[in-house]
């Protein structure tokens, strides 16, 4: 075969594969597309998706099917979409556990969500606020500098151990240098009743979850873990307060089985994209704590790999590895 005969065997497949993406992106969807949320009805993930189903339902011009589907951390969900058809028509809404902490606190679980997956966009934020008592000291400095005076004296409340804000306030620990006894609920509502009760002295949550109660003076907001101050959240961040580098929320992300066509995800992302654009719905996630997301696929996995591996280390010198 001459060289000009292999150029043209390449070119006729590149446009063959080209004509294949199109014509995929032009038919996807083919049928109804279920979103897998690997948790309970009624919560964070189970709001934002059912406020943006309408949009997304239009941009696809296919139903969307929202599959609660709880258990092991969210692990149980996640594995099944990772599973599915990598055909664009089977995705993940997972929160941040679910893409970059489970799979160092749960070791003896083989699975690599960043692995697993094709990561589409981060759908919205919950930047985290650390919530006080009324009988703990008013400032965060102040509660960290009574911390270190009194070390194991304070204590602070989770949903659950492994859970997000668990291990957030176990990097704060790590950061500010300080020890608190952790209390685990079973669920946000307790563990918020907790602090209310003046039964712990520290809960970590979205703004959403507690903003009631610091409007009724019942519990004090002390900082907003984020980069830069939030809207809607009249906070200083923790950062600013001084706890440098001290940045966590619990996200939301949409992904795709690994192997999902390029030209597919495409699709997805830019649908997601023009359904958080829209105004009222962007308002709306405001107005409930949730920051509205839309950044593209690479940007969205480089993050969530820095991320990944603050995890790591904080799960690996905390010892917090599940066994």
């Amino acid at each position: 075969m001459t060289i000009l005969s292999r150029r043209h065997l390449a070119l006729a497949a590149a446009a063959m594969i080209a004509s294949a993406s199109a014509a995929m992106t032009a038919e996807y969807p083919e049928r109804p597309v279920t979103v897998v949320i690997p948790y309970a009805a009624g919560g964070a993930g189970d709001t934002i998706m059912r406020l943006l189903s309408p949009l997304i339902e239009k941009g696809l011009g296919q139903p969307l099917i929202v599959d609660n589907r709880a258990g092991g951390g969210g692990t149980i969900g996640a594995q099944a979409v990772a599973k599915a058809a990598p055909d664009g028509h089977t995705l993940i809404l997972g929160a941040t556990n679910n893409f970059v902490i489970n799979q160092f606190l749960f070791p003896k679980v083989s699975f690599d969500p960043l692995a697993s997956f094709e990561l589409i966009t981060k759908v919205a934020d919950v930047p985290s606020v650390l919530y006080a008592s009324l009988s703990a000291p008013p400032t965060l400095s102040q509660f960290i500098a009574h911390a270190k005076a009194n070390p194991g004296k304070l204590s602070y409340a989770s949903p659950s151990v492994g859970t997000t804000p668990h291990l957030s306030v176990e990097r704060l620990k790590q950061l500010a240098g300080i020890d608190l006894v952790h209390i685990p609920y079973r669920g946000a509502p307790p563990a918020m009743q907790a602090l209310v009760a003046n039964e712990v002295h520290l809960y970590l949550a979205g703004w959403g979850v507690g903003k009631a109660q610091v409007e009724t003076g019942r519990v004090r907001a002390l900082a907003v873990a984020s980069r830069e101050r939030v809207p809607n959240v009249p906070l200083a961040t923790a950062i600013e307060s001084g706890v440098p580098g001290y940045v966590t929320s619990n996200w939301w992300g949409l992904a795709a089985p690994h192997g999902t066509p390029r030209p597919v995800l495409d699709k997805i992302y830019q649908t997601v994209r023009a359904a958080l654009a829209d105004p009222a719905a962007a308002q709306r996630l405001n107005d409930m704590g949730f920051v509205p997301g839309g950044e593209p696929p690479q940007k969205f996995l480089d993050e969530a790999k820095a991320e990944a591996k603050i995890w790591a280390e904080t799960i690996s010198r905390g010892k917090l590895a599940i066994e």
